[in-house]
């Protein structure tokens, strides 16, 4: 029935790496975990649905904000123990700080620099003050 989902290797925890890229610029746009459940949701549905390990429940990305992300493509590594998700980023915002990528900080010497302007006040995205 689900023998694909027989193929990833799963953490201890029963979770797997999940690298979402946007499809059409090949940017990573974050990393975040997966359970069996929510990769199979995300198969699915055809968006991706993470597990919180902050929240300890299923995250359909884009609940609260919108920024769902519509998944062109999932793929599988050749040690079976990451996921890439190739998405179409809903509203070009991945992060809640409000940025395209979370990877939005580079280390330059020995100080992390912040690269990436905020497209839109988090503040504004999720109704918080």
């Amino acid at each position: 029935m689900n023998d694909w989902l027989e193929q990833v290797r799963w953490d201890e925890h029963g979770l797997v790496a999940a690298v979402a890229q946007d499809a059409a610029s090949g940017r990573v746009l974050t990393l975040a975990w997966m359970n069996r459940t929510a990769l199979a949701e995300t198969a699915r549905r055809g968006e991706a649905v993470y597990w919180s390990r902050s929240r300890q429940r299923l995250w359909h990305k884009g609940e609260s904000s919108g920024h769902v992300q519509r998944v062109v493509e999932l793929r599988l590594d050749c040690d079976g123990d990451a996921i890439l998700l190739r998405v179409e980023q809903a509203g070009g915002i991945a992060c809640h700080t409000g940025r395209e990528r979370c990877f939005y900080r580079k280390l330059d010497k020995e100080s992390w620099v912040t690269t990436d302007a905020v497209i839109k006040d988090p503040a504004a995205i999720y109704g918080k003050t």
